[in-house]
This record gives structure tokens, C-alpha cells and sequence, in this order.
């Protein structure tokens, strides 16, 4: 949010510019281009970035977990797919 503002994450943290110092620092800049590397490839619903879940060598990497079934999505389920689970997942990578 700071780095969309144009506040440097130094400053955003509690940093007091002091006359005659940078606004930007070298580690602020260093944390605007992380921050614009992970924004320029963009998460799929599952979570991970799509270079990696697009790239054929991490076709057989993930697994799923079924983590408990919720009254909620049960009900929201049978309503829009007349096969109602209600079952919440969760994606991971395989352990190497």
C-alpha cells in the first residue's frame, strides 16, 4: 500500500527524513522491485503465482488437502451446482 502511494517503506515503517537525506533509500528501492516482480505475476485462485503452476516441469508438484466441510458452502453448493459438498481445500506443493 505504502509503495502505491509513493511512500517508501522506510518512511511508511517510522523513518524520519531528515534534511539533506534521500526519500528513497537503497533497501526501499530493493523492497519496490520485489514488491513489483510478485504484482507481475499474479496468483491464480489456488494461491501460487501462474509462471509456476503454468510451467509443465511442476505438472505432477501439488497435492490437495480437504480440510473440513462447511455448513455455508454446502448449502451455496446445492444451490448453484445441485452437488452440494460444502468441502473447503487446500492446495500445497509436494515435498521434494
Amino acid at each position: 500500500m505504502a509503495c502505491r502511494l509513493s511512500t517508501p517503506r522506510s518512511v511508511f515503517l517510522g523513518r524520519v527524513v531528515e534534511p539533506g537525506e534521500p526519500l528513497w533509500l537503497e533497501d526501499d528501492r530493493a523492497w519496490a522491485l520485489a514488491l513489483h516482480e510478485v504484482e507481475a505475476d499474479p496468483e491464480h485462485s489456488c494461491g501460487f503465482p501462474l509462471s509456476e503452476t503454468l510451467d509443465p516441469k511442476n505438472e505432477n508438484g501439488y497435492t490437495v488437502d480437504v480440510l473440513g466441510q462447511c455448513a455455508a458452502c454446502y448449502v451455496l453448493d446445492a444451490r448453484a451446482k445441485g452437488e452440494p459438498d460444502g468441502l473447503l481445500y487446500r492446495v500445497r506443493r509436494k515435498h521434494a
